[in-house]
């Protein structure tokens, strides 16, 4: 089993970074195989909704100026998904954002399977509010896309500021903790 980790922050080690390396500590304890996928600060676009991949019907996004059909591929390929993403005027990053809206029209328009039953979580860090919107716009996307939505204890956040607080929420690595075994388990029980 895998699990790929898409990093949404340009913050290369910031704090998103960093809960998404606790979630895949506890993932890989249990022998899951995990990637972590620097999407922040990555060259990526919106949609431009020009329906080629409706016409293609191939998996992939008709356009090819970014790095978007090796993302969507590794989400095809993997078990499980876990989207991170700073929090923005309480909503994803525009890179997280492009993500979601890409991956999300490719599988509608082939036929809505591609992320169907596979694991999905989100982990956001936040430095006070606003949180629930950035959680609830990851979630949004694995609802539509058919895919098992794994929780914690507590909403999957932390909150943090400047990168290596998130080391310093007791809190939220022990949310970031069970989210991870949580994965675990519940990967396990959907893949035999």
């Amino acid at each position: 089993m895998k699990v790929v980790a898409f990093n949404g922050s340009p913050r290369v080690n910031g704090n998103t970074s960093q809960s998404l390396k606790i979630v895949l500590a506890e993932l890989e304890k249990e022998g899951i195989e995990t990637e972590i996928v620097q999407l922040g600060g990555r060259k990526v676009f919106g949609c431009l909704a020009c329906g080629k991949c409706r016409e293609n019907k191939n998996n992939r996004c008709a356009r090819t100026d970014d790095e978007m059909n090796t993302f969507i591929q590794k989400m095809e390929e993997a078990d499980g998904i876990i989207i991170g993403s700073p929090t923005y005027f309480s909503n994803v990053s525009t890179e997280v954002k492009a993500l979601i809206d890409r991956c999300g029209f490719v599988a509608k328009s082939n036929g809505g399977a591609m992320y169907r039953g596979k694991v999905g979580a989100s982990v956001v860090p936040v430095r006070r509010a606003g949180s629930t919107f950035t959680y609830s716009a990851i979630n949004f996307f694995f609802g539509i896309a058919e895919m098992i939505i794994c929780s914690s204890n507590y909403w999957n956040m932390t909150l943090s500021l400047n990168p290596g607080d998130v080391q310093k929420d007791t809190e939220g690595i022990q949310t970031f903790q069970i989210l991870g075994k949580n994965m675990a388990k519940l990967l396990k029980q959907v893949n035999g």
